[in-house]
């Protein structure tokens, strides 16, 4: 071989490592655990903390990923815990959803979801400070609606649903004209039954706003008492709703489309997004479904006092800033996340309830 033709072939294979080099795809990071927080006061660190600053400056969670779709930078720890801000509304969070689901750099598939985030209550099942784990998501902004003042005097409200001529009773009555694959989540029972026995005894804060703000809901005993964790089911709407005849159409409307094992306790902005995008993504098996929880803590009420306004109750200040709230969902969802990380040899490929 010619000195010219060695010098060929020796910078043939300079260039083939050099390209080799440049584009190795870099590492897949395994998440173990995915918390979704909705929305934050300011910056992401240092100021008033909304959802996501509690967990970060509670935890150790010292990666950092750029996340240009999404509102926020994504965060992650050494234990495989990944951290999302989506964003308010449902538009921010199916677009942060899905962008998460689709990045490369994650894999996802084994992922336990916990949604957590601050919610209205419904003050005949829950007080402030409470938590709620659902096992039903229902859409409310997918709907008819016609103005209050224009309501037929047999209706209860002014909403019914898409396609149908008159308020539903069952669901038996809903019409099947429209093709919405986004109007009712069935989330893992099981799984949230087990995430409740893991929490139904941690002591939530209480404190001098909440305990004086529940003293005003005189006739609902469940809207007087001190935090406490149930399970509970959770309306998603764009719309910030309040009042005593659509905290009766949030009731209404969970049984109607989550059947009528559902009962709704807490109201969100956010959730039917995010299962719109997860459960899509769970189609190209990027998401487990059965891995998905749902938390909400109650941070206001959806109706007013029996002896105020509506127009008083939906524009009053969240007592101590939601912060009871806010800290509910980080002590009763982190007690779940630790424990699925403790547990990861098992609950990698066996959901926790399967366990004997």
């Amino acid at each position: 071989m010619s000195f010219l033709n060695r010098a060929k072939m020796a910078f043939f294979v300079l260039l083939a490592a050099c390209s080799i080099n440049s584009f190795a795809a870099p590492q897949i990071k395994t998440i173990k655990a995915v918390v979704v927080t909705m929305y934050e006061v300011g910056d992401a660190m240092g100021d008033e903390a909304g959802e996501l600053q509690l967990w970060l400056e509670r935890g150790t969670f010292k990666h950092k990923f750029d996340f240009p779709l999404g509102m926020y930078d994504l965060y992650l720890n050494d234990d495989g815990v990944l951290i999302i801000c989506v964003g308010g509304g449902i538009p921010n969070a199916t677009a942060s959803i899905m962008a998460l689901g689709l990045d490369s750099r994650f894999d996802l598939s084994k992922a336990y979801w916990l949604i957590a985030g601050i919610a209205g209550g419904d003050p005949e099942d829950l007080s402030l400070g409470s938590a709620a784990w659902a096992k039903h998501i229902v859409d409310g902004d997918l709907i008819y609606q016609i103005d209050a003042r224009e309501i037929p005097k047999s209706w209860p409200y002014g909403i019914i649903p898409l396609g149908a001529t008159e308020p539903a009773e069952e669901p038996e009555d809903i019409s099947t004209g429209w093709s919405l694959d986004t109007v009712s989540f069935d989330l893992n029972s099981e799984l949230a039954d087990w995430a409740y026995t893991q929490t139904k005894d941690v002591k939530l804060s209480d404190s001098k706003g909440i305990k004086e703000f529940r003293a005003l809901y005189k006739t609902y005993p469940n809207g007087q008492k001190p935090p406490f964790v149930t399970i509970g089911d959770t309306l998603s709407a764009s719309k910030y709703w309040h009042g005593k005849y659509l905290n009766q159409w949030a009731n209404d409307w969970l049984k109607l489309y989550g059947g009528p094992s559902a009962n709704f306790m807490t109201s969100n902005m956010e959730d039917s997004g995010t299962l719109t995008s997860l459960m899509r993504l769970a189609k190209v098996k990027k998401v487990d479904p059965n891995r998905v929880m749902v938390l909400r803590t109650v941070s206001n009420y959806t109706m007013a006092p029996a002896d105020k306004k509506t127009s008083w109750s939906i524009t009053a200040p969240y007592p101590d800033g939601g912060y009871p709230a806010k800290d509910a969902a980080y002590v009763v969802g982190n007690t779940v996340i630790e424990k699925i990380i403790a547990n990861w040899g098992e609950y990698e490929n066996v959901l926790p309830y399967q366990i004997k």
